[in-house]
């Protein structure tokens, strides 16, 4: 899941700092996704990047569901470099493979991020765990999974996508 909103996403800019905070929207916005959480997921185990926006959320939720949050590397939210501050439209329709100065490509976010998810289901095999990570993270791990860059979104503050692991199958997108 996409933590919740800060002070950039509500003027729709990139974040100018790794440590920027949640809002009170954002907060809000936790506190409900937890409540679904306990309803529909009934997670066993809580895991977010080490972002303090992703923590926060992170943090909500395990108050709510009483988990302990586990913070981890690669599933950080994408280094923008020059575009740090900027608004969301001057990205544009880059693709994929394109890094801005100072920054990384969403295929670099792709291959850490990926890999960080795959450790995660062999560490826990069999659990549900809840990943809060940020825009970029889940849409590179969701064109990953699929192998289709169009249509890997990013989800809106604190929206959710459920991936799924069979062995017999592999990795899916599910309901």
């Amino acid at each position: 899941m996409r933590h919740g909103e800060t002070e950039a996403n509500a003027r729709r800019c990139f974040a100018e700092s790794d440590e920027i905070p949640l809002t009170e929207t954002g907060r809000a916005q936790a506190r409900e996704l937890a409540l679904r959480l306990a309803r529909e997921v009934r997670p066993t185990v809580l895991v977010s990047s080490w972002f303090p926006r992703a923590r926060q959320t992170g943090e909500i939720i395990g108050s709510v569901l009483g988990l302990k949050l586990e913070t981890i590397g690669g599933i950080q939210e994408r280094n923008f470099g020059c575009l740090k501050g900027r608004p969301y439209e001057e990205l544009g329709n880059a693709a994929h493979t394109w890094c801005p100065a100072g920054g990384e490509s969403l295929d670099d976010v792709r291959g850490r991020a990926f890999e960080a998810i795959d450790s995660l289901r062999m560490r826990y095999p069999g659990e549900r765990v809840v990943v809060v990570s940020h825009g970029a993270v889940i849409q590179a791990v969701c064109a990953h999974i699929t192998g289709e860059w169009s249509t890997a979104v990013v989800p809106a503050n604190c929206g959710m996508v459920t991936i799924r692991y069979e062995a017999a199958a592999g990795y899916f997108l599910g309901a």
